[in-house]
């Protein structure tokens, strides 16, 4: 196994750096006071945009690029230390194209769209011209079990309609979203003998008749201005040629997106753990209390030691994920290993931000520092793409079968009355 990235991204990486330090960040204070006042996308994101792709920093999330569409071709591995960098700033995915959910709905696009679905939203999503929004979790079912999803597809005639209720949807609210990537449950024929071939998908253009952003859900009192919404799809009505893939393929393709998603967001998270560990070490050092600086108490010492260790870990167990994936001609073999990351991932930014905020004591939980907001979209890391517990039982059910085929061969480790008194027996 090799982590190291390419030459070619690394050079990338320290361009992107570069440009964010340079660029995006300046405009930091200006995105946070245009948020608050209900500005939307702010007016100096689409120079950014511009600005991005003339130095080359676009789409580079997408390993599938074909050399007709902009951007710069990336493997996992490769962009997972650009994915770092775009975590610390978390606004700033979207300046080079690369925000979720458009990553991953672009990689969907790429894999099973028609031509003319290409034409149509593929290619004004890869020129960053609109957004686009994953339809799936909804309010009244466990939506850990896909197979649970109650909104409903039917076929009639030249047409798809579509009822049910979504909710948690990001980017709906976002005034670019022109497209719905909507999951839904075959009606109105015999049910497949598989649980997982029963789905399909849909793309539904926002604006069709039926379809109501109901609200934009804050998350533990945070507010997104591009949105988590509950949608409700009332006798929404398609055309046929808006199937996504096949009839019943839905729950596969739904799989196949999850996997490069999963390391985008695990190297967001692990550069703004980083960011946090910065700053609790630069607040160390700066703060007394009784007598001695903060980086002098010995409890404060272990945070910042705890803190780095777990980061390092994390990103090897990530890298890893994405060398397997690059690897892979089917990356649904390594599928243990992407659910462990994402359990690693959203643990670890809920430790390391915490301790941040010890560190900083009140104004850790203010908005004059980002740490209260990290630790808030660390928590709710924990159920997004699936709770902790679905993950960790994926693992658990590949070691298990790994203990099967195995069976019997640990006895050799045991040692019994029996054979403490026995000669040993040199062959």
């Amino acid at each position: 196994m090799n982590f190291e990235p390419s030459p070619t991204a690394r050079a990338l990486s320290q361009q992107l750096e570069a440009f964010i330090e340079r660029f995006v960040l300046p405009h930091n204070a200006a995105w946070h006071r245009c948020a608050s006042q209900g500005i939307f996308p702010p007016p100096f994101m689409e120079d950014l945009k511009a600005l991005a792709r003339a130095e080359g920093l676009w789409n580079l999330c997408l390993p599938g690029l074909r050399e007709d569409e902009p951007g710069t071709r990336l493997g996992n591995l490769d962009y997972a230390p650009l994915a770092e960098a775009m975590g610390r700033l978390p606004w700033s995915a979207e300046v080079f194209n690369c925000s979720a959910p458009d990553s991953g709905n672009m990689d969907l696009l790429q894999r099973h769209a028609s031509p003319s679905q290409r034409e149509q939203w593929l290619m004004p999503l890869l020129e960053g011209r609109i957004r686009s929004a994953f339809a799936m979790s909804e309010p009244d079912v466990a939506s850990s079990d896909p197979t649970n999803l109650q909104t409903g597809v039917r076929r009639e005639p030249g047409e798809l309609v579509i009822n049910g209720r979504k909710w948690f949807i990001t980017g709906a609210s976002h005034p670019a979203c022109r497209l719905l990537i909507v999951m839904c449950r075959n009606e109105g024929e015999a049910q497949s003998t598989s649980r997982h071939a029963g789905h399909s998908m849909v793309l539904v253009p926002l604006d069709t008749p039926g379809v109501t952003v109901v609200r934009n859900i804050p998350i533990m009192q945070h507010h997104s201005p591009e949105g988590h919404c509950e949608i409700l799809l009332r006798d929404v009505r398609v055309p046929q040629g808006n199937l996504l893939g096949t009839w019943g393929e839905g729950f596969a393709m739904a799989q196949g997106r999850l996997g490069p998603g999963r390391v985008h967001h695990c190297m967001r998270t692990i550069g703004q753990c980083e960011l946090a560990l910065e700053l609790a070490c630069d607040r160390a050092l700066e703060r007394q209390a009784f007598g001695k600086y903060l980086a002098d108490q010995a409890n404060v010492q272990d945070w910042l030691a705890e803190s780095r260790m777990e980061i390092d870990q994390a990103r090897l167990l990530v890298l890893r994920a994405a060398w397997a994936l690059d690897q892979s001609e089917r990356p649904s073999t390594w599928r243990a290993e992407v659910a462990a990351i994402k359990v690693v991932a959203a643990r670890l930014q809920t430790r390391v931000v915490d301790r941040a905020m010890q560190v900083f004591g009140a104004m850790g939980m203010s908005p004059d520092t980002p740490l209260a907001w990290l630790w808030t979209w660390g928590r709710a890391l924990r159920f997004l793409d699936g709770p902790d517990e679905v993950h960790l039982r994926t693992i658990a059910r590949q070691e298990l079968a790994r203990a099967r085929e195995r069976r019997g061969s640990s006895s050799a480790y045991f040692t019994t009355p029996e054979q403490l008194e026995a000669p040993p027996r040199i062959r």
